[in-house]
């Protein structure tokens, strides 16, 4: 999360160095450099108007960046993934080269594809169907209570 307004508010206001801000907001020296640069570069003073957020900053420091939350990288079909790779000689490696294929300038390294797959296979809902006539199995499922000792 930038920071922007509080980097600002320290250096101007408080009159702190760049390393006391930084160390002030947990953030990296560079960071605070870069962005008091930037800030400078787009006039940017203090104080800023009241009703100029983060986002609002952040267009005006960094005009060539995109602030609207678009991806950079097309998301995989993991459904897909999943039920490919039941399939007989079926890997990860061959799913992310057919994957890559359709997507050569905006898909994912090979070891991000298995990191993301691994991600959402772990918020899958685990669940057993099981089909069986009535009547044809009997299944039982023993529960232990422990023994109070009181008789």
């Amino acid at each position: 999360m930038r920071k922007i307004k509080d980097i600002l508010r320290l250096h101007h206001e408080a009159k702190l160095s760049n390393r006391a801000v930084a160390q002030a907001l947990n953030i990296g020296y560079g960071t605070v450099a870069d962005y008091l640069s930037r800030a400078k570069q787009a006039e940017v003073g203090w104080p800023i108007p009241a009703d100029m957020g983060e986002r609002e900053l952040a267009r005006l420091l960094f005009p060539s960046q995109s602030t609207t939350g678009q991806r950079r990288f097309s998301e995989p079909d993991f459904p897909t993934v999943q039920y490919d790779l039941k399939k007989k000689e079926v890997t990860k490696q061959l799913l992310w080269q057919e994957y890559r294929q359709q997507h050569p300038t905006d898909g994912y390294s090979y070891a991000q594809f298995c990191h993301r797959y691994q991600l959402w296979l772990g918020c899958q809902k685990r669940s057993m169907r099981q089909v069986h006539v009535a009547g044809e199995k009997l299944f039982v499922d023993y529960c232990v209570r422990p023994h109070n000792g009181g008789g």
